[in-house]
């Protein structure tokens, strides 16, 4: 069994627009020999996105997430102290908190991240598109 790291975009395609999602990235989605996780620093990127009303739910972020949670499985993995010191470490070629701190949980979950962001991918060796 692999782990896999869901980004924010993925999380949002999968519950709203899969087609989006690549190929690749909807076969290991699917093989339920695959953990799922996302890092609850995504859950705070969806709430303010919703906040500034750069990204539409249809529910309230909070219950959207619980539900997303339980419907495709995925484990939560908060951001603990280990994962906000190995953030700092991360050598991305932009400051974007919230991608190290995705970043650094899929490392420190030895998972792939499921990203479709090219700075990420260009970066990242176990990311995946």
């Amino acid at each position: 069994m692999s782990c896999l790291v869901l980004d924010t975009c993925v999380l949002l395609w999968l519950a709203a627009e899969p087609l989006r999602l690549s190929t690749r990235v909807r076969d290991r989605l699917l093989d339920e020999r695959n953990e799922l996780a996302v890092s609850a620093i995504s859950a705070w990127e969806i709430a303010i996105k919703t906040a500034r009303g750069k990204l539409e739910l249809p529910r309230e972020p909070s219950v959207w997430w619980q539900a997303a949670l339980a419907r495709y499985r995925l484990r939560e993995v908060p951001v603990t102290a280990a994962i906000a010191m190995a953030a700092v470490a991360e050598a991305l070629p932009h400051n974007d908190p919230a991608d190290r701190i995705v970043v650094a949980t899929a490392r420190l979950l030895n998972a792939q991240l499921l990203t479709r962001d090219q700075v990420l991918l260009s970066a990242v060796p176990f990311s995946v598109w």
